[in-house]
């Protein structure tokens, strides 16, 4: 559900408001907006001292964020006062420790990447260690370390030729394959023949290898020797480096974590300053807040702010419930759902918060899907992990409970289908199918998803009849009337196949053909066409039976595989395989499906987007957005 709103206003002499707006903060209930325009009221603006302390604090703020980010400290939420002074103290200790973690942090960047540098070359070293003896041979000679780009003996060959044309015999080649496909070539050539060499390999486009000028430079054959010494030597510079990173986070973390905090608490007061509406003598804010908080919040103005502080409900007549933020509030059952919601943009203040019924139909329509005793307990396990390990409020908590419904309706159904990774159950233990078993009854699974198909969207047209009923009544009828010929056509398809008396049949069509005209007068003639599309949408809910049908058949595949292969280790091995796939395709496929078919079909009827996000003014806590 939405959480009613009050929307309220305090109004104070001026030497109350950094008093007030303290308080505000501290109990972090009200929802801050501009107050509209006045007469001999205007907007209170941040002086001169106000805005400078605001430059410098974001920018102190850019600095312990950059620090903490490197320390890899886990965000704490302290409640900070600071007193005189600790300001400054904490500009000059963030910039003084950013500029030693950033040097750490090039430190390391600058270690790793010579690392990896070396590894590429450490290849070539073992390919060029025996050609590297034979310069040994050539007193007065020139070593040319080349990459030919592909192993086929032409390209070689007709290097070797272009040499010969250019200098004679007078050169030794050897060649080495690399794991890239690619050929290492050793050429050593007299000093008086490297002009010549030079241009053959020019025109010929064969790439030498570099040798980086941060280890001599020369040849190749001096340069590795002193890379592999190093590769020797830059592991202990390493964690030497990330021993003086950890040394600087155990000395500053804490500190900046509660600078952080402060910081943040302080712009946060000095962004709502700006949101007060002063007169010469008194100021005013304006907000929003839960209703059952309002009372909380007055008692509290009351102690600290005396009589000189007077708060005030503004009627709803006073406001439109569309600048209302929105609170979602639902039972601990169905919370976790209140992700899906948010992946959309908030349902406007005053509509229906569809929460409660994604908490039955989404783990619903997965549990059709994936239906299977086997794979629903896999889920089960890996959502308590996933639950042991997350922290709460977190995505990946939201998303370990959702998993648990979702597992519990997909052993619920497998146990309707008879399914234990697919018909193992049904072979080896004989498990019966207590509602009907999906290899075979493709048309009762057909009609079981559209059955659903038809309560869900006619669940969605009422649900929007109720929430257009009050402001666009014209709009609720038409969906009334959209809703009533679906079940007209309904009885109508049960009379013309006698699942209903054949009497039905034809005042059903006669209701039908008055009814059509009535939806086109109501809404226009575009209802025709949304009428069909509605059609449409219900029909859509046979992807359940598609994608169910298609999970068991895999399952089942895999499980014909123990026999089918001669060796049983072998088809033991590929059925698992084809299990663990048939598995995870059934968590991305329902859950993308029963997702699309809660935003598409299900909520175009009803749903108003639009809400405005809560965000208390409040102290700052890791995670949460507050604004002014």
């Amino acid at each position: 559900m939405i959480l009613a709103m009050s929307k309220i206003r305090i109004l104070g002499p001026q030497e109350k408001l950094s008093e007030v707006l303290a308080v505000l903060q501290d109990l972090g209930v009200l929802h801050l907006a501009p107050p509209p325009a006045r007469e001999h009221v205007t907007r209170l603006e941040l002086d001169a001292r106000q805005k400078r302390q605001v430059r410098q604090l974001r920018g102190t703020l850019e600095d312990v964020e950059s620090v903490l980010a490197a320390f890899g400290r886990r965000p704490a939420a302290p409640v900070v006062h600071p007193a005189a002074g600790d300001f400054a103290r904490w500009m000059k200790r963030a910039r003084r420790v950013r500029r030693a973690v950033d040097r750490l942090r090039r430190r390391l960047t600058e270690l790793e990447e010579e690392r990896a540098l070396i590894e590429k070359y450490r290849q070539y070293l073992a390919l060029f260690q025996a050609l590297l003896q034979s310069q040994a041979r050539w007193p007065n000679a020139v070593a040319y370390h080349l990459v030919l780009r592909t192993r086929e003996a032409a390209s070689l060959g007709r290097l070797r030729a272009s040499l010969e044309t250019a200098i004679g015999a007078a050169f030794d080649l050897r060649a080495r394959a690399l794991p890239t496909g690619e050929l290492a070539l050793l050429l050593i050539v007299t000093a008086d023949s490297a002009p010549r060499v030079e241009r053959v390999l020019s025109e010929a486009r064969v790439q030498e290898i570099p040798v980086p000028a941060s280890y001599g430079g020369g040849s190749l054959a001096e340069a590795l020797p002193r890379m592999i010494e190093r590769l020797e030597v830059l592991p202990r510079e390493h964690d030497a480096a990330r021993s003086d990173l950890a040394n600087l986070a155990h000395t500053h973390a804490a500190e900046l974590e509660r600078a952080r905090a402060a910081i943040r608490d302080r712009l946060d007061h000095l962004e709502a300053t700006a949101l007060v509406s002063v007169t010469d003598r008194a100021w005013l804010i304006e907000g929003w807040l839960p209703a059952e908080s309002r009372g909380r919040l007055e008692e509290r103005l009351r102690s600290e702010g005396g009589d000189t502080v007077v708060m005030q409900e503004l009627s709803a007549e006073d406001w439109a419930a569309g600048e209302a933020p929105v609170v979602l509030s639902n039972p601990r059952l169905f919370r976790p759902f209140e992700a899906v919601i948010r992946l959309m943009p908030l349902p406007r203040y005053g509509s229906i918060d569809p929460t409660p019924l994604v908490g039955v139909f989404l783990p619903m329509f997965f549990g059709l899907i994936l239906g299977d005793v086997g794979y629903g307990s896999i889920l089960a396990i890996l959502g308590l992990v996933l639950h042991a390990r997350s922290e709460p409020g977190t995505a990946p908590r939201d998303v370990a409970e959702i998993s648990g419904p979702c597992a519990a309706f997909s052993i619920l159904f497998g146990f309707g289908y008879g399914e234990l990774f697919g018909d193992l159950g049904r072979r080896r233990l004989g498990m019966p199918a207590l509602l009907f078993d999906r290899e075979e009854a493709v048309i009762p699974f057909l009609l079981l998803a559209v059955s659903i198909g038809v309560v869900h969207v006619l669940l969605g047209l009422g649900l929007g009849v109720v929430n257009t009923w009050r402001h666009h009544p014209r709009q609720a009828a038409g969906r009334g009337l959209a809703a009533a010929m679906i079940v007209l056509i309904i009885v109508a398809l049960l009379a013309a196949f006698q699942v209903l008396p054949a009497a039905f049949f034809t005042p059903t069509v006669i209701a039908l053909l008055v009814a059509f005209p009535l939806l086109v007068i109501v809404e226009g003639v575009i209802a025709a066409v949304e009428f069909l599309s509605m059609l449409g949408n219900i029909l859509s809910y046979a992807r359940i039976m598609a994608l169910g049908t298609a999970s068991v058949m895999l399952a089942v595949v895999a499980n014909r595989m123990t026999g089918a292969i001669g060796s049983a280790v072998v088809g033991v091995v590929f059925a698992l395989l084809f299990h663990l796939v048939n598995f995870a395709l059934g968590l991305f496929s329902p859950t993308i499906h029963a997702l699309r078919l809660h935003y598409v079909e299900f909520f175009g009827k009803f749903y108003s987007p639009g809400g405005a996000r809560y965000r208390p003014f409040a102290h700052w806590k890791p995670g949460v957005n507050h604004a002014g």
